[in-house]
């Protein structure tokens, strides 16, 4: 088990994975302040079948934020958050657990984006304009964010902590951190299923919490939950 010693200031009262997320995820965002559209069109994700698509963006995409909010607000929950999964399971099996589930999230959300894709091409080769203009925005949308690796320490955290109560700011109440877990995953999923919600690509959120409780059950039936 991990225990950190804690440094002075801000930084210093990370643990060494979080702080260096914080700080690579904080130093995109300053490029892409500069650069623009650079840096969404070679970092961010997009469907597997546009022009634009790379095979690093599955990693690079993570790093990358739309905006200070959504940098603050995802960088926040994992502070919240994260700083406790990694004193619990060490520096190298948090990092693991992180990548592995923003991965999963890269491949639930390409995967709903292959199925609406396909759907698409479909309608506009019956003749669909509409479809075939859907299409090309499909193809042509950048997917940037730590999100489903957040939703998956978010999901970590009810799990090994399910019974620890957690202040809501809005609404202003408390909840155990398994029901907090619950509502969270039960509003991504109807939020998904009626593709309502703007932009935010929910099914990555929940790829980000399916990836992570399997392997939080793997790691605990092969009793490798905290070595």
């Amino acid at each position: 088990m991990y225990i950190n010693n804690r440094g002075s200031g801000f930084l210093g009262g990370m643990t060494p994975v979080v702080k260096n997320l914080v700080i690579i995820n904080t130093i995109m965002l300053l490029i892409t302040m500069f650069t623009g559209n650079f840096m969404y069109e070679k970092f961010s994700l997009f469907y597997f079948g546009s022009p634009l698509f790379k095979p690093y963006q599955l990693v690079t995409h993570m790093f990358m934020h739309g905006g200070f909010f959504h940098l603050f607000f995802n960088m926040y929950s994992l502070i919240f958050f994260g700083i406790i999964l990694e004193q619990v399971w060490g520096s190298k099996k948090f990092f693991l657990y992180y990548m592995v589930t923003g991965l999963g999230a890269a491949f639930l959300h390409s995967l709903v984006l292959y199925i609406d894709a396909s759907s698409l091409l479909s309608a506009a080769e019956a003749g669909s304009m509409a479809a075939a203009d859907k299409y090309r925005v499909l193809i042509s949308t950048p997917t940037v964010g730590a999100s489903g690796a957040i939703y998956g320490v978010l999901l970590a955290y009810g799990m090994l902590f399910p019974n620890n109560t957690l202040q809501l700011i809005f609404p202003p109440i408390a909840l155990k951190a398994k029901w907090f877990v619950i509502i969270f995953g039960a509003i991504e999923l109807l939020l998904g299923i009626s593709n309502t919600g703007g932009n935010v690509a929910h099914f990555a959120h929940l790829g980000g919490m399916i990836f992570g409780y399997f392997l939080i059950v793997y790691w605990k039936k092969n009793n490798r939950m905290y070595f």
